[in-house]
């Protein structure tokens, strides 16, 4: 698990300019480079060093999204242990339908329109875009939201060491599985095009690499 860097003093988030909409956060977030850095970002040093993964994007998005009138949510989908990473939204409701913001190394795995009515239907978009390097669909459950509000008292916007909290707290709420062992056992591999299309840009140093796989 990554861990979180070491913060200056600072007590207010300075956004860019123009992030009046979620697909606006989602198009800044794509602006920057993908981070294979093993530390968390707040969403502050986000903006400072100009990079993020998904975990760092997600709250940059959350944080983001509250300047909107949105509460600052987040939510990790779950993947098969031992063969890929998890990965994590920044969640937004319109019109009683979720919503997502995310930063990936994948082409698949960033934004959602708020068209889903359940957090499962949209966890499930997801799916098909959900795979390793050995071409494995690996999404296997999602967690319950966390509201990041919690966390204000810490200063999670603008430091980076209330980031352990938030990732320790994702991993004791409560998680929802999407797949039956018997629908594991029937999966099919990816197709190679779709392979090559949700890799298109990919930063092979923050590759998730499955064990015991060369390349």
């Amino acid at each position: 698990m990554a861990k979180a860097a070491k913060s200056d003093v600072a007590s207010t988030l300075v956004l860019p300019d123009g992030l009046t909409s979620p697909l606006a956060i989602q198009t800044f977030l794509d602006s920057i480079a993908y981070s294979a850095d093993p530390i968390y970002r707040c969403p502050r040093r986000v903006v400072e060093d100009g990079k993020a993964h998904c975990f760092d994007g997600a709250l940059f998005a959350a944080a983001a999204l509250r300047r909107l009138g949105h509460p600052p949510r987040v939510l990790e989908m779950l993947s098969q242990p031992t063969r890929d990473d998890t990965h994590l939204l920044g969640l937004f409701k319109e019109d009683g339908c979720w919503g997502a913001v995310a930063k990936s190394n994948f082409v698949g795995l960033r934004f959602r329109e708020p068209i889903h009515r359940t957090l499962r239907e949209l966890v499930l978009s997801y799916f098909e875009d959900f795979f390793n390097d050995a071409r494995e669909k690996t999404l296997r459950g999602y967690t319950l939201p966390l509201d990041l509000k919690r966390f204000d008292r810490l200063g999670w916007e603008v430091h980076n060491e209330p980031l352990d909290a938030i990732a320790d707290r994702l991993d004791q709420i409560g998680r929802l599985s999407l797949l039956t062992p018997r629908q594991v056992e029937r999966l099919s591999p990816l197709d190679e095009r779709s392979y090559a299309g949700g890799m298109l840009g990919l930063d092979r140093a923050g590759l998730y690499r499955v064990p015991g796989r060369e390349g």
